[in-house]
């Protein structure tokens, strides 16, 4: 399965409502041009990306509005179907190989078109570590959006939308100027690409880390947060030893040990992967507890129907917030007396497009392209390929069912 593509376009994002991010920001589409000079690399005008047109022509970057000469497209989202062009190559977030309904037709005009499709998801190095990943950045601006819904409650100085920020530093301009109560206690789970996003945010904001028992116990006179792991937030049902491994290879059989943080902190940020098969981190039994004193909800991971009740829906980065009615189990508007601000938005990289852009296309350089624009000798942009020329590739041979409809 060959690459070494030469004739590189990035495309205009097509899919509603419209995403500012890119996979190549202008400064990196210059070093690709100069560090790999047998490449041809175009860029799709468009009047929606956070960095312009203005921006691409200033590094000298050709802008197009035709890439039907291009071998291979690169983009961030799903490509609209109407906007797929025959037997190319394609790289972008198919969101397929969950067998997501909503794009079973995206799949099969891939299949009927002849195109190779390449899944930034799919992409693992020898040791099966993703490379490309937006989830710091859904950390960062989740862990903001959390600070947001304490605004909304408690009231204070206003916070800025990240979406209508520049960059991060100015995000962290209106953070550091908001007076957090020196009380604050905050949990969150998952030490992940999520978990550090929000980790950073909190340590810049002066919010200070401590150990899972010592939020449980001491009394805090600065803001401190604390990071639940598995350990921290499972055990047995048979009430023998938790062991890590056994965990993730099979959550049955354990159960939550969550609400003893749950009756200690005023925001809870959720960062955390969630296998299906594993229990309620926080049930509506839990979130009816009368000691219970969480305040705030950011549900970063966004797991509907997931392991936290009071993630009813997806909220949109235009009303980020619910009130969570705990007495009910309903959705209440936000800031209702009696509710707990939750914040649910599922997209939260799309508000820092720039910074999450520019990560993102760090690595698409420095890990990918190498393997895409020369020999493919880790087999990195084989694993990742779900279709070509019009048929699943063997790892995805599952997915027929699925194309069929």
């Amino acid at each position: 399965m060959s690459t070494s593509y030469r004739k590189i376009g990035v495309i205009r994002e097509g899919k509603k409502p419209e995403d500012r991010r890119v996979p190549l920001t202008p400064a990196q589409c210059k070093e690709v041009m100069q560090r790999f000079p047998d490449v041809d690399l175009v860029v799709q005008r468009s009047n929606v990306r956070s960095y312009t047109d203005a921006e691409y022509e200033a590094f000298e970057i050709p802008l197009v509005e035709d890439l039907a000469d291009r071998d291979l497209l690169i983009g961030v989202k799903e490509v609209p179907v109407e906007l797929l062009i025959p037997n190319k190559a394609y790289q972008f977030f198919s969101h397929t190989i969950k067998q997501q309904p909503h794009n079973r037709k995206l799949l099969r005009a891939v299949l009927d078109r002849g195109i190779r499709l390449i899944d930034h998801e799919l992409l693992t190095d020898p040791h099966g570590e993703r490379v490309l990943a937006f989830g710091y950045w859904a950390g960062v601006v989740g862990a903001y959006n959390g600070m947001r819904g304490w605004q909304l409650m408690h009231g204070g100085p206003d916070l800025k939308p990240a979406n209508q920020c520049h960059d991060l530093e100015e995000l962290e301009r209106f953070l550091h100027a908001y007076p957090l109560p020196k009380d604050l206690r905050i949990v969150l789970t998952g030490g992940g690409r999520v978990g550090k996003g929000a980790m950073g945010v909190l340590e810049r904001a002066g919010v200070k880390r401590v150990k899972p028992q010592e939020f449980l116990d001491t009394e805090n006179t600065v803001p401190v947060y604390t990071v639940l792991g598995s350990a921290d937030l499972y055990a047995r049902d048979d009430q023998q030893p938790f062991d890590k491994q056994t965990f993730h290879n099979d959550p049955r059989g354990h159960h939550s040990k969550f609400l003893p943080f749950a009756r200690r902190a005023h925001i809870y940020m959720a960062c955390h992967f969630w296998d299906p098969r594993g229990p309620k981190i926080l049930s509506a039994e839990d979130l009816r507890d009368p000691k219970l004193s969480l305040q705030v909800i950011a549900d970063i991971s966004c797991d509907i129907g997931g392991p936290i009740d009071s993630t009813l829906r997806a909220t949109t980065i235009a009303e980020p917030f619910y009130g969570y009615d705990t007495a009910s189990g309903t959705e209440k508007p936000a800031g209702t007396p009696g509710t707990i601000a939750v914040m649910t938005v599922d997209n939260l990289p799309c508000e820092l497009p720039r910074d999450a852009s520019e990560a993102f296309g760090r690595d698409l350089v420095e890990r990918v392209l190498p393997f895409l624009v020369g020999d493919d000798k880790e087999g990195m942009i084989a694993r990742a390929t779900i279709a070509q020329g019009g048929e699943l590739t063997a790892s995805f041979a599952h997915l027929k069912d699925y194309a069929n409809g």
